[in-house]
């Protein structure tokens, strides 16, 4: 039996984190090896207090911080990895849905994350995206270890 390899871009979740560069990095380097794009995801949203949303300073847009990380995570590749195709997108919400409905509308062949490493206790505390996207994704995820 033969199988047909994927073709699909490959995605990464970015944040501006030491962790999420090491896996911008190393996911650029895959894409670069298979000759695949690029797609850096950076998802916000605006915080909850008690079920209401905390309240915006007046103007504030919580989009252009996500677009400045993006522009950074840009320019990181740009130095190293010239003839790279990447493209950019910034959704609200929880970061690891916002992965996997990226992934799944993309047809995407891999999703990298990196690892915060709260450990156990924190990570049932606050959540963890990387065990969100490797319970919930439908294509192979890597996560990257600093």
């Amino acid at each position: 039996m033969t199988t047909t390899p994927s073709v699909g871009p490959i995605v990464v979740g970015f944040d501006g984190s030491p962790p999420s560069v090491a896996a911008l990095r190393w996911s650029a380097a895959q894409a670069v090896l298979q000759q695949l794009e690029l797609h850096i995801v950076v998802a916000w949203n605006v915080p909850n207090m008690l079920g209401w949303p905390v309240p915006l300073p007046e103007g504030f847009d919580p989009s252009e911080p996500a677009q400045a990380v993006l522009a950074n995570a840009e320019a990181t590749l740009d130095e190293d990895y010239p003839g790279l195709t990447v493209k950019t997108h910034q959704e609200e919400g929880f970061a690891g849905r916002c992965l996997v409905s990226t992934t799944e509308a993309l047809g995407a062949s891999l999703l990298v994350v990196g690892a915060r490493g709260h450990g156990e206790v924190t990570g049932l505390l606050i959540g963890s995206v990387s065990e969100y996207v490797a319970t919930h994704a439908k294509c192979p995820v890597v996560i990257v270890h600093q």
